[in-house]
């Protein structure tokens, strides 16, 4: 719920609504003293009597509108709300209470005006800028956000929670000077983790990661909790340093077992430390638990695709999404080559023969299922055969060194030597690239993953309207 707004009708009705009757008097104090006991249904009788009776009383029309959002009729609360803004559009507070129904209604666009014009008529009402900045933020304008929310900070200085929810609007509006502002004349800003992790973040837009791990450590030792072991251990995770990252999210995994990203992160740090032997479980664990997730079967095929001293039976989990995800190519293609490993099982090359092909079915244009495809021809000694597909794995991927290599092999042995020569001295040229390879994988893995925290709107940021 957006602050201060859509509670009781006290809230904004602290007086007997303009009428010349007594009667309507008394009814609607009667009301107001029923709904102050917790006779809702009293309360709401009598002011439906009242509304019927007499209609156009904004303080009646007002009062039910609250009471019908606070017992959860938010369609019946809409319409007395915008019927209160009708009768008195010069009132800031039944335009903030009619934009708080509309965002729990999910119309965001309509709650934003509401608020722009509460905030508009009464400039000063510290509540409304501070739900406005709030609404921004859910809208991802920060830099809307962090103007509504300075405003609420200039009316409410002594609100440390408002303090670091604009701290957090204007870092994501990358207004980093004025973040640091606040947060630099913060009181007690070392026993803050809230504070600790805000300022980790805005060493970390301004390119110091060694002092952004040093507050994030400092907020989950004031705060152990899940969100600041996400922050330690993705800080680490981002800059490669993977050891680092892997000794944060193994402990911080084992206190919060439940906790998916903390286990996307401890299997994305073993993979970058090069222990893949360790990340293939992991991300086996996680696609068990999610059957469906296209991320977590491609971060176990590229762990199973990596160099292993022996074949790992837990890989046989993406074999089983492969098949049950047949327009996913990808992970049809990293499953063949996890078989394929095992060439002396006939029965093996055939599956992996089913998979490729079924990631051509799904995606032509993927250059490694063509090397794959070229690669079980090859295995078969098919020299002539592989070819074909080898040209068209170099064709979509020019600086493919492997698919360079193969092919060399393969037109020498069906009797074109110069074409091997050729594609022996590219094969030569992109091997340099193999580090480079390398690095963009590590680089791709740690997208994977923060666009996943961030999808699941698992950052850190100001708190949820």
């Amino acid at each position: 719920m957006l602050p201060g707004l859509l509670g009781s009708a006290n809230v904004i009705v602290s007086q007997a609504p303009r009428s010349p009757t007594e009667d309507v008097q008394h009814d609607f104090q009667a009301a107001m003293a029923a709904e102050d006991r917790g006779d809702m249904e009293l309360a709401q009788t009598l002011l439906y009597r009242l509304h019927k009776t007499h209609p156009g009383i904004f303080e009646v029309d007002e009062s039910l509108g609250l009471l019908l959002a606070s017992r959860g009729d938010l369609d019946g609360a809409l319409t007395l709300l915008e019927t209160g803004v009708r009768e008195e559009p010069s009132s800031d507070v039944a335009h903030a209470n009619l934009g708080a129904a509309y965002y729990q209604l999910h119309q965001n666009q309509s709650a934003i005006h509401e608020f722009e014009r509460a905030v508009q008529i009464n400039p000063k009402n510290a509540s409304s800028q501070e739900s406005l900045g709030r609404l921004w933020m859910d809208d991802r304008e920060p830099d809307e956000a962090a103007n509504s929310f300075l405003a609420a900070v200039r009316l409410k200085p002594e609100d440390s929670d408002l303090k670091l929810d604009c701290v957090a609007a204007l870092l994501e509006a990358k207004r980093l000077n004025e973040a640091r502002g606040i947060l630099a004349s913060f009181p007690d800003a070392d026993r803050s983790a809230r504070a600790q992790a805000l300022l980790g973040e805005a060493y970390e837009k301004k390119g110091n990661f060694q002092a952004a791990a040093r507050c994030f450590a400092r907020a989950a030792e004031l705060d152990p909790s899940e969100e600041n072991a996400w922050q330690l251990g993705y800080e680490y995770l981002r800059h490669w340093t993977f050891e680092a990252a892997v000794t944060e999210f193994e402990a911080a995994a084992i206190k919060f077992p439940g906790s998916k990203r903390l286990r996307l992160g401890l299997g994305a740090a073993l993979y970058g430390a090069v222990h893949y032997v360790r990340a293939i479980p992991v991300f086996a664990d996680l696609l068990e638990t999610e059957p469906d997730n296209a991320l977590y079967a491609e971060l176990l095929g590229m762990s199973c695709d990596a160099p292993l001293p022996a074949r790992i039976p837990r890989c046989a989990a993406l074999v089983r999404y492969a098949q049950t995800h047949p327009a996913d190519a990808k992970a049809a293609t990293y499953a063949a080559s996890w078989v394929i490993k095992d060439e002396e099982n006939a029965q093996n090359v055939d599956l992996a023969r089913n998979l490729l092909q079924q990631a051509l079915d799904s995606n032509p244009n993927l250059p490694e299922a063509q090397f794959q495809t070229g690669m079980i021809m090859q295995d078969a000694k098919d020299w002539k055969g592989s070819i074909p597909y080898l040209e068209r794995a170099v064709r979509l991927k020019p600086d493919y060194a492997q698919a360079h290599y193969h092919l060399a092999l393969a037109y020498w042995r069906t009797g074109h030597k110069q074409d091997g020569d050729a594609q022996m001295g590219l094969q030569k040229k992109f091997a340099r690239q193999e580090q480079e390879d390398l690095d963009r994988r590590f680089r791709q893995l740690t997208t994977f993953v923060m666009d996943d925290q961030q999808q699941t709107g698992e950052a850190t940021g100001s708190h949820a309207p």
